[in-house]
């Protein structure tokens, strides 16, 4: 489940330029950052970074919220479902 909403995440976000974040992360990770020479010569890197945390940060709030969400809909699906057996 984890990977789905990870993936809701990243393409909710698609039309962001997401220069570090590999598009195929590495094996046995769901997200992976490049970051080359050039990234660290062409950007600040205390911007660099601060990218990197906000986005963990973003990134762990909305699967948070998402799998609430979730919860909350399987539940008044349920709710509903079982209401034809009252």
């Amino acid at each position: 489940m984890k990977k789905f909403l990870y993936r809701i995440f990243v393409n909710r976000r698609a039309e962001m330029s997401f220069q570090v974040l590999r598009r195929k992360p590495v094996q046995g990770y769901d997200i992976s950052f490049l970051i080359t020479n050039y990234h660290c010569e062409d950007m600040h890197k205390h911007k660099l970074i601060d990218f990197i945390v906000q986005f963990m940060e973003d990134i762990d709030k909305e699967i948070s919220e998402l799998k609430i969400s979730v919860n909350t809909r399987g539940r008044l699906v349920a709710t509903e479902f079982l209401k034809q057996f009252i």
